[in-house]
């Protein structure tokens, strides 16, 4: 995969039709919180309502077309010090260094954006080796796990603790 194919950027209402198709993606879902849009219209009001006005949610883009998305949360109050990040992209793309290179981008930007923040934590599905090698390769650091932490899908899951601090070296290969 040619890096330069690969962008994030804020959301658009013209994402709509790709949206709709990796947001459904069963194989993606397994492993995701998110519920596939049960309608176009659904899926609109939420990119309205809920995707475009967060303060830090992404587009992860190929050929500048929506194939997923990469948010993060930053903390307040006593937390302010840290954000959690999440991402999910389309089953097609799974395995091609897609996700990483986002991940990468993300990191280099969002200490920025946040200057307060100093961590940034991920956590994920234990089941899910890919996401957790994703996040090795971005230079994350293993702390840990939750256990019987999250429902995802109807299962209570164990969830991995990954962390990335302001300190941290990007690393310069995928």
């Amino acid at each position: 995969m040619d890096p330069s194919r690969i962008s994030i950027r804020p959301f658009k209402l013209s994402d709509i039709d790709d949206y709709m198709v990796w947001a459904s993606d069963e194989k993606m879902i397994k492993y995701s919180k998110m519920k596939a849009p049960s309608s176009q219209e659904d899926a609109l009001r939420y990119l309205k309502e809920v995707v475009i006005p967060h303060p830090w949610c992404r587009s992860i883009c190929l050929d500048d077309r929506s194939i997923g998305l990469i948010i993060m949360y930053p903390g307040s109050n006593e937390f302010i010090c840290q954000g959690e990040v999440g991402y999910t992209l389309a089953s097609e793309h799974w395995g091609q260094g897609i996700a990483t290179l986002a991940l990468k981008m993300a990191l280099s930007s969002v200490f920025v954006a946040f200057p307060h923040m100093e961590r940034l934590q991920a956590l994920c599905n234990s089941d899910n080796i890919a996401s957790q090698r994703v996040l090795q390769k971005a230079g994350f650091t293993k702390e840990g796990i939750l256990r019987k932490y999250i429902v995802i899908q109807g299962k209570t899951m164990d969830s991995p603790v990954y962390s990335f601090l302001s300190t941290d070296s990007i690393p310069s290969s995928v």
